[in-house]
């Protein structure tokens, strides 16, 4: 089974941006062009509660994806609690030029001009939105059914109830590493939440995106820009392949080192990367397997035996300087459970 292949290539992706629409500092026109400078070949600028089709800033080699950031508090007006729960959504569009509204509630239209919310096609019920599993699931699943993919967005910063989470259906990723939070809580990974997840049969796909407002410079320490990306693979960069390879799980997170190839065949797990200190491969948080030199030499490529006694197995490259890359979860073909 090849999971990532060397034959493809890979696009360097932003999934989770905000600008001067919403909370953002920089205008749409000067995030593209600042993530355009720095080798990104996708952009989704994803503003608060406001859909919005930014495809007249795509240019050769550089994709504009289409979506926003709903959001769901436990006030009915939309009251922003520091100290309690919400669940943050990103709705990428599967068409370019996709502004439907799920489930229109006027309460939280904090950005958007209510005249121009009116105008776009309202997708699912409207009204009061309701911080509970039901509707939470209801607007998981308005969406899908209006043409979006699902994320869950900063599973730390959200402060949910590991229950509530493990309640939800349909998102097709979470985000793993987010820079924007990650310069908020210093602690933003989503690690035990997505083993949390696979523990009890669920396989969301991962990815890492910098959710940046750019209220800082780009030099600042507390920048929230190019801290965290994801890695596609698609045969092209156009709207439909990156799609494709996005509802496919072709894709990993990373905060810095490169995947090569990932396959899996006769028992065996290969892995190439860029320059690593430990490859490894995960079974559980109590079990994992390292490749590594003892002399601190880099690594840049590891095999591992698939062992028979974990259900499925996901991938780390961990560089010298702290920074990581992980994949999703693959379901082990060798499994003797």
């Amino acid at each position: 089974m090849l999971c990532i292949s060397d034959q493809l290539p890979q696009f360097k992706a932003n999934l989770h941006s905000h600008s001067t629409l919403s909370d953002g500092r920089l205008t749409p026109e000067e995030l593209a062009a600042a993530y355009r400078q720095r080798g990104y070949s996708v952009l989704a600028i994803t503003d608060h509660e406001y859909p919005c089709d930014h495809s007249e800033l795509s240019t050769p080699g550089f994709l504009l994806l289409t979506g926003y950031e709903a959001y769901l508090r436990p006030s009915k007006t939309n009251r922003y609690d520091r100290m309690g729960p919400e669940i943050h959504l990103n709705l990428l569009a599967k068409e370019p030029h996709d502004l439907n509204f799920v489930c229109y509630d006027p309460h939280f239209c904090k950005y958007i001009p209510l005249e121009l919310a009116e105008k776009l096609p309202h997708a699912g019920p409207e009204g009061e939105h309701r911080y509970d599993r039901d509707f939470i699931n209801l607007f998981i699943a308005e969406a899908k059914k209006a043409g979006y993919l699902v994320t869950y967005n900063h599973p730390c910063w959200s402060m949910e109830n590991p229950a509530d989470i493990l309640s939800y259906e349909g998102f097709f990723s979470l985000e793993i590493y987010n820079t924007g939070s990650y310069t908020i809580n210093h602690s933003e990974h989503g690690l035990a939440v997505y083993d949390l997840l696979l523990r009890h049969g669920r396989f969301p796909f991962v990815h890492g995106a910098d959710d940046n407002h750019n209220k800082v410079p780009f030099d600042d320490p507390l920048s929230d820009s190019f801290g965290a990306w994801t890695m596609i693979s698609a045969p092209e960069l156009s709207y439909p392949a990156v799609i494709a390879a996005l509802e496919k799980g072709d894709f990993y997170a990373s905060t810095g080192p490169a995947i090569h190839e990932l396959r899996m065949e006769d028992g065996k797990a290969y892995l190439r990367c860029s320059p690593a200190k430990f490859i490894v491969m995960q079974q559980s948080p109590k079990a994992s397997w390292h490749v590594y030199n003892r002399d601190g030499s880099p690594v840049e490529e590891g095999e591992f035996t698939l062992p028979a006694s974990a259900p499925y197995v996901y991938f780390a490259v961990l560089a010298a300087g702290g920074t990581e890359a992980r994949t999703r979860a693959y379901r082990n073909p060798w499994y003797k459970g």
